[in-house]
């Protein structure tokens, strides 16, 4: 191999390590800052990008996409003197890349140390229930301090999210117990006011019931006076009739009213649930006696509604029982 040869390759690889010293290609997403003999001159966006031989080269190699960093598990102390365990995770984008590159050591490192310190800030700041039930108060508050603190360094922070939170064991028991009372008080609750509903409408149904039994006995009260008017109206008239009768000198008239009381006494008697025996102080042929001038009366006035002449009467000879006999009352 001659020494034209060896010059040629010498040179072809010389011009090869320049051409890849000088032509940088930024793929999309990324930015590199140019550092002239150590101090920062610019910035390469995406594309291809061009520097000084010998004099540029590429700086630092940023990502310019959004990120997300893993802030690590530390355990915190509330107002009330709880401790809880507590991680997040926060989401940044690299604005400025040489703010990020030169102003801050280990970028990310720095983010999740400064994430790190504000929420044991902000937790401990706050009492258990207040840390339990306000997440996105929490995040409120740390998105705001931790996006002052990097702006300085080109950062962006876009969304902080607290991933896990957990109260100690014994908390946690009782949270669990408070949540069961709290339950079976809600069923409780509910269950009254089912049976409140009931008897609400077990009284509407009484109230409805009460008036209709009203109403009927309001009903029956009113047939009651009518039948007793008529009754009324009937028994005037016949007691007109009777008047009629006596003033013409009918006897017969007077008999009919005597056994109808009396019937109607000797009923009552007979009737009564305590009466074993019923005795009869008087004669039993009496009052076939008046049955049968009822007869004729009946008789009389037939034949007179009919135009005969009326027939004398024909008195049966009634039977006589002995005066105080015994009679058995009607069934």
């Amino acid at each position: 191999m001659d020494v034209t040869t060896i010059f040629a390759g010498v040179v072809l690889l010389l011009a090869i390590v320049l051409l890849i010293s000088v032509i940088k290609i930024v793929p999309q997403g990324r930015e590199f800052t140019v550092e002239r003999f150590g101090k920062y001159t610019k910035t390469l966006s995406p594309g291809i990008g061009f520097l000084t031989p010998f004099v540029e080269r590429v700086g630092r190699r940023m990502n310019m996409m959004e990120q997300v960093l893993d802030v690590p598990t530390q355990e915190v102390i509330t107002k009330d003197n709880a401790m809880v365990k507590v991680d997040a995770i926060v989401f940044i984008q690299v604005m400025n890349a040489s703010a990020g590159a030169y102003r801050v050591e280990n970028l990310p490192y720095a983010i999740t140390q400064l994430c790190m310190t504000n929420l044991r800030t902000v937790v401990g700041s706050m009492e258990l229930d207040e840390v339990l039930f306000q997440r996105d108060s929490i995040n409120t508050r740390l998105l705001t301090v931790i996006d002052a603190a990097t702006e300085p360094w080109g950062v962006k922070v876009n969304r902080i999210e607290i991933k896990d939170l957990t109260p100690p064991v014994d908390i946690t028991n009782a949270m669990a117990r408070q949540m069961k009372a709290e339950r079976e008080k809600r069923a409780i609750i509910t269950e009254a006011e089912g049976e409140k509903q009931a008897a609400i409408a077990r009284a509407e149904g009484a109230k409805q019931a009460a008036i209709l039994q009203a109403e009927g006995r309001k009903e029956a009260a009113f047939r009651d006076a009518e039948a007793r008017e008529r009754e009324a109206q009937a028994e005037a008239k016949a007691t007109a009739m009777v008047s009629e009768a006596i003033a013409r000198g009918d006897v017969n008239a007077i008999n009919y009213f005597i056994a109808q009381k009396y019937v109607e006494a000797f009923a009552e008697l007979a009737r009564s649930p305590q009466q074993r025996t019923v005795i009869v102080p008087a004669e039993m042929g009496a009052l076939v006696g008046t049955i049968a001038g009822i007869g004729e009366m009946v008789g009389l006035a037939k034949e007179q509604n009919s135009g005969a002449a009326p027939t004398p009467p024909v008195r049966p000879a009634p039977p006589r029982r002995p005066a105080g006999a015994a009679v058995p009352p009607s069934a």
